[in-house]
């Protein structure tokens, strides 16, 4: 059922709730890595998992199917929480792989490599002399991210964004906080990764309860896939989200502190 933001019950508040959804069932987590495990911050690189969350994440791995889906670089995201049990899809669900041999692999837009290395370069001419701009190259997409760029001057950015797009019809953008994600045009997103894993893992049955927890607009594809079958739980506040805006999670809370604490309950 989709609501305002603003409408959505408080996760921690309704636990009986959810525990009693879950009675029964295994559960299958889907975790965002940006503002849902670690708060938003200036840089992406300093975005550092606490060492309280990686035990909640790790405890947590250890009873049920954990996966980190987030819009990083799948190494990068690896690296950052550090856990060796989990499935992780990297580049908004464009990069998936299981660490230690299991055969769990899937890579969308390879061909686009090419292309995405020529954009790459356009934007370090045109947009990385911007002050405050960073260009983050990935391996399926080139993320601009313009949150320390002075106000006067993000038209800029948005215009050499809007000039790519315009002369290359086979890439689109994923909108997200303060940062314009190019990537390929294909049907592929957060929700499809979940959906696939879902398969993969051996999860797409009645007894499963899969859960996804997200902060931003390309984690509403996730809450989308799983409504009616899952419960996706939105983590942060009206004012982080930029507005009251349409969602289809299910529950929220109110910062990764909050998230922390429901994964906790759950991993107990």
């Amino acid at each position: 059922m989709t609501r305002r933001i603003s409408e959505l019950p408080s996760a921690l508040d309704r636990g009986d709730e959810i525990a009693g959804k879950l009675s029964g069932k295994r559960a299958a987590v889907f975790l965002d890595y940006d503002g849902t495990l670690t708060p938003i911050v200036e840089r992406p690189e300093l975005a550092v998992l606490s060492d309280s969350m990686r035990s909640i994440v790790r405890a947590l791995a250890e009873r049920c199917s954990v996966a980190v889906v987030s819009g990083r670089d799948r190494p990068d995201v690896e690296k950052l929480v550090g856990i060796d049990n989990l499935i992780f899809a990297g580049s908004h669900g464009f990069d998936i792989a299981a660490p230690g041999g299991r055969a769990i692999q899937r890579e969308e837009g390879a061909e686009f490599a090419d292309l995405l290395e020529n954009v790459k370069a356009r934007l370090n001419r045109e947009v990385a002399p911007i002050e405050g701009s960073l260009i983050e190259p990935k391996k399926s997409s080139v993320a601009v991210h313009y949150r320390l760029v002075a106000e006067a001057d993000r038209p800029r950015v948005q215009a050499v964004v809007d000039a790519i797009l315009a002369e290359h019809d086979r890439l689109r953008v994923t909108p997200g906080k303060m940062v314009y994600e190019i990537q390929p045009k294909l049907d592929w997103n957060k929700g499809k990764a979940v959906l696939w894993l879902l398969e993969a893992l051996d999860l797409s049955h009645p007894d499963v309860l899969p859960m996804y927890f997200g902060d931003d607009v390309t984690d509403e594809d996730a809450f989308r896939a799983l409504a009616g079958r899952g419960l996706g739980v939105f983590v942060g506040s009206v004012a982080e989200a930029g507005a009251d805006r349409p969602t289809d999670a299910d529950y929220a809370v109110a910062n990764p502190d909050e998230a922390g604490k429901l994964l906790d309950s759950l991993a107990r």
